[in-house]
């Protein structure tokens, strides 16, 4: 049930009891916005209940960097528990905060248990009354992992993922998820996030460059540390997945919230390309991109990496599968016109070159490859009236930019 509750700051749409959530995020990789993202999570800690924080950091972050932001809240403590109750204690937060992988996942999508699915496993498995939301910052490993551990726990969990960029680097735990739990509840918000941060729409004092000055700057250890990251510019692109509950219907992700509106797809986009492709082959924008490849049959594990591919000036790991057969995944986070090159010991597999072409929208027409989704699986909303720029159901969080940035600057008046 969604209830109305008058807070500090603002009114509030909350499931009551407070919602039981659990963050996985790549903090202290190479985008830092989830340390803005998680400063806001801090400030707004009352209004959930928090089972847990794990790190699926494969680009260089760490439990530590999740720590490290406590540490912050802890010193903000005492004045933000003058205003509202129910803060939690620091020690508690660092309690809840494990590692997860530290790697992509292989081909196949899954690995090892780590410390992070094994706690995604404990969360979700509490008796309760209600679903554990996982919401996810970063690559779906961890997830990925627990759900093949533990596939009981589908039923017990609803996940808000920002994908898009994300889903780039971490395709093949993607296909994991989409192949074996097609009934999952997820919300994936490949694009609709970039409404929290684009500022075509926004009022001059709520701009990305004019919010740090206006409302944070001097405020707090929160707001000293937050300039650190993009120069106090606001993008934290992680956000609406922690905005969608506080201020909407949950339950009904095709209604208003904070974090965006969603429809659901019944196909996600999925290309298998059997040798190079070409600029001939148009795919869906934030599709996975499948090229299987044939060569010397050889003496090494399947999963291995044993190619690179150089797309866009980033390289991408290539894996040999068995009998001859080679394969790498790719997810394009942007309409683009990409090439692609192999690179590789073996000769067969060394030079190989191919293009394709990415367009909005997602997931596009459905094709033979796709997977197929259950009823709960829901994504970024196509009428082009809700776009900003080439970012589908960008407008449905934008919208309501005013009414989150003034919430959350009452927040920020606690500190002063």
């Amino acid at each position: 049930m969604v209830v109305l509750l008058m807070t500090g700051s603002a009114i509030l749409a909350q499931a009551f009891p407070k919602p039981r959530v659990l963050i996985s995020t790549d903090i202290g990789g190479t985008d830092p916005d989830d340390n803005q993202s998680m400063i806001h999570l801090l400030m707004y800690a009352n209004q959930f209940q928090l089972e847990g924080f794990v790190s699926t950091a494969f680009k260089g972050g760490s439990v530590n960097n999740i720590h490290a932001m406590i540490v912050l809240y802890e010193k903000d403590l005492p004045k933000l528990a003058s205003h509202e109750k129910g803060f939690p204690s620091p020690a508690y937060l660092q309690s809840i905060s494990k590692q997860g992988t530290r790697k992509a996942a292989p081909f196949k999508g899954y690995t090892n248990a780590t410390e992070g699915s094994d706690w995604i496993i404990s969360c979700a498995r509490k008796p309760s009354t209600q679903p554990l939301w996982v919401l996810i910052w970063g690559g779906l490993e961890d997830l990925a992992q627990a759900l093949h551990d533990a596939p009981d726990i589908e039923q017990k969990i609803k996940v808000y993922w920002i994908g898009g960029p994300n889903k780039k680097w971490g395709p093949n735990a993607y296909h994991y998820i989409a192949t074996h739990h097609p009934n999952l509840w997820i919300i994936e918000n490949n694009a609709t996030s970039r409404g929290w941060f684009l500022d075509q729409e926004a009022p001059e004092n709520l701009t990305g460059k004019n919010y740090y000055n206006n409302y944070i700057k001097g405020r707090g250890q929160m707001g000293l540390d937050f300039v650190n990251y993009y120069k106090g510019q606001i993008k934290m692109g992680d956000t609406p997945s922690l905005a969608y509950l506080l201020f909407g219907n949950p339950n009904d992700p095709t209604a208003e919230s904070w974090g965006g509106s969603f429809a659901t797809i019944r196909n996600s986009a999925h290309y298998i390309f059997h040798g190079n492709s070409s600029v001939q082959d148009s795919v869906s924008t934030y599709a996975i991109l499948e090229w299987h490849f044939k060569g010397p049959t050889i003496a090494i594990p399947q999963d291995s990496i044993c190619f690179n591919v150089l797309i866009s000036g980033q390289k991408w790991p290539g894996y040999y599968l068995g009998n001859g057969l080679y394969a790498f995944r790719y997810a394009p986070k942007q309409e683009e016109t990409a090439t692609y090159v192999t690179e590789s010991a073996i000769p067969a597999l060394n030079g190989l070159l191919g293009s394709y072409v990415s367009r909005n929208p997602w997931p596009g027409k459905a094709n033979v490859s796709d997977y197929l989704l259950g009823k709960h699986w829901y994504s970024d909303l196509t009428d082009k009236s809700f776009y900003i720029g080439e970012f589908q159901g960008a407008k449905t969080i934008s919208k309501h930019r005013k009414a989150y940035l003034e919430d959350w600057a009452k927040r920020w008046e606690w500190l002063q």
